[in-house]
């Protein structure tokens, strides 16, 4: 694969940026460092089952994202002039339909959105709430234990109010051109007439990936119809789904938070036959979802912009990528060892901070400041030497006493990235959390089980852990939907991927290779992963990075290899036009006109 440079940029100073929030500004910087060495296109040896993915390229628009019967929901609608935010209410309609297990109506979603027209940078917070009735014992026994993850997971008590759909009309209000009638036609149609289940969707039935899945009645009934499991290949219909949309696109979002439909979902959820929950009509009625301030922040001479709380993604990607930046990370060999280990070093630190501080900063105080200040950083990055540190504790930031996390965060969900003909872009993670999520399903859709995003235990010996339940409240996320922008304040690339926690290492990695290293996006969302939490380091089973493996025990690493599964999907516009990639791992792709 071709390496690309891209006119009018350059690898910057190895020094730590001043990191900034709000809105872009058009941030210039001195181009006074030697440019980075050459280097052989780096193709990575791929895992077994990965698809041959290639670089698209368009003019005018295109679309990622997970299912290529979603693509092509999307690319209907910028042919037919829609805007960036048109197509997602299309593509996220069909994800729900096609993509069951990973993001759908009964789910939430961050929502990053690029307004050419203005310059300015919009960020749509329609994550999911706790019940106004949650307490934050919810999850425990009568002796103040925690449940297993399949009890915590599985039922009605995990389910938090359904949001997406409002945060899409709220977006569509201030940004679509295209009526929002239209914007489901191709789902309903679908599913109607069926669609052919993809042989993920038929894998992670087979696999037993949620437990609940045939334990639950309806669930059960529409993913094993006369008890046999759906296989790839299968033509599936779904009628109530199309009913569901179908009143949804006349009534908009009130079709789903009032009425018939939000009286299926509550009870649904109240009458669970495992573990019933405590969603109720009000707290469908009262939610809004929520403007809030993207976060920001320079790297080398970019800037790269992100989700802030109830996301943990936004402030753990720019920690990770500032504690980065005094290593000459761009002239280092492409996911070699040397990069890797401070990159693993980074994120220790990083998450060490995000597991203590990051919670809903409506209900408590996030320190972004704090976590941000380029004083802090500094200190923090000198922590990071040639062997492993350990397990590396959170930064001391003053007056916060917190307790560390302890929540399940499961690795699902479901990311696509737009840019439309006028230069408008979309960056959308959206989830129902675990794969098929809390398994109550009705109306032709899963409900999510987004609750577990909470920590389970609300207090650590005394210490109130700042991630803990309440009403009404905002689990904490890790989905980092991103769009970075070039020295002129121009949109360059749009990213995000699904993974659960692992989500934060994924993009992170993802634009170290898009920013560091050059490489075009197909190439940077092949890098085969590595990640790190604050404990062990994972190297992606099947790839070439396996052979890390003694180099970096050498460094004092406890290494384990296993399944890495990502689902990035990005865009980067360039003088010429647009290039997409698809991440090979799942069955997505980036198509455009």
């Amino acid at each position: 694969m071709q390496r690309k440079r891209y006119p009018g940029l350059s690898s910057g100073p190895s020094l730590l940026s001043k990191l900034v929030f709000g809105a872009v500004s058009a941030l210039v910087l001195s181009a006074c460092a030697p440019a980075p060495v050459e280097r052989e296109a780096y193709e990575p040896e791929a895992a077994t089952g990965w698809r041959d993915q290639q670089l698209s390229f368009a003019e005018n628009y295109m679309v990622a994202a997970a299912n290529p019967a979603a693509v092509e929901a999307g690319l209907a609608i910028l042919r037919e002039g829609g805007t960036a935010i048109d197509a997602a209410v299309a593509v996220q309609a069909m994800l729900t339909l096609v993509e069951p297990q990973s993001s759908g109506i009964g789910g939430g979603a961050f929502i990053l959105y690029w307004d050419n027209e203005t310059r300015a940078l919009h960020s749509l917070d329609a994550r999911e709430t706790a019940p106004m009735a949650a307490t934050p014992e919810l999850f425990l026994d009568e002796e103040g234990n925690a449940p297993r993850w399949i009890d915590a997971v599985v039922g009605g008590r995990s389910v938090g109010t359904p949001s997406v759909v409002r945060g899409l009309e709220v977006a569509h209000q201030r940004w679509g051109q295209v009526p929002w009638n239209r914007l489901f036609e191709e789902t309903i149609e679908l599913a109607e007439v069926g669609f052919e289940v993809s042989p993920r969707l038929a894998e992670l039935i087979a696999l037993d990936f949620n437990p609940g899945l045939p334990r639950m009645p309806v669930a059960r009934d529409y993913f094993f119809p006369n008890g046999r499991a759906l296989q790839a290949g299968d033509i599936r219909k779904n009628p109530e789904l199309a009913d569901t949309l179908r009143a949804i696109a006349e009534q908009g979002a009130d079709a789903l938070h009032y009425g018939p439909i939000a009286e299926d979902i509550v009870r649904a959820v109240q009458e669970s036959p495992i573990a019933p929950g405590l969603l109720s009509m009000e707290d469908l009625a009262a939610y809004q979802p929520i403007w809030r301030d993207p976060v920001c922040g320079g790297y080398r001479v970019y800037q790269i912009c992100s989700m802030g709380p109830p996301s943990s993604g936004g402030i753990t990607l720019l920690q990770t990528l500032a504690l980065l930046e005094p290593f000459d990370i761009a002239n280092l060999p492409v996911n070699g060892e040397a990069a890797l280990h401070y990159f693993t070093q980074a994120s220790r630190l990083a998450f060490a901070d995000r597991n203590r501080y990051i919670a809903d900063d409506d209900y408590v105080e996030t320190p972004i400041d704090a976590l941000l200040n380029p004083d802090y950083l500094t200190l923090r990055s000198a922590l990071i030497g040639e062997e492993d540190m350990g397990h590396a504790e959170a930064g001391d930031i003053g007056h916060f006493s917190r307790a560390d996390d302890q929540s399940l965060e499961l690795p699902s969900t479901t990311h696509f990235s737009i840019i439309d003909q006028y230069g408008n872009a979309v960056s959308m993670t959206s989830t129902i959390e675990m794969g098929f999520g809390s398994t109550v399903m009705t109306r032709g859709f899963l409900l999510n089980n987004q609750l577990t995003d909470f920590s389970l235990v609300p207090e650590v010996d005394g210490v109130p852990v700042a991630n803990r339940v309440e009403p009404g409240k905002r689990p904490r996320s890790s989905m980092s939907p991103v769009i970075v922008f070039d020295e002129a304040g121009d949109v360059l690339h749009v990213v995000g991927s699904p993974g659960g926690p692992r989500i934060i290492n994924y993009v992170t990695q993802t634009v170290i290779g898009l920013l560091d290293w050059d490489l075009d996006m197909q190439a940077a969302i092949n890098l085969p992963r590595i990640t790190n939490l604050n404990g062990a380091t994972s190297l992606e089973q099947g790839t070439d990075i396996e052979g890390l493996k003694p180099l970096l025990e050498g460094r004092g690493h406890q290494v384990e290899i296993r399944s890495l599964n990502s689902g990035l999907h990005g865009i980067t516009r360039t003088a010429e036009g647009l290039e997409g990639g698809a991440d090979p791992r799942r069955e997505g792709s980036a198509q455009g006109h």
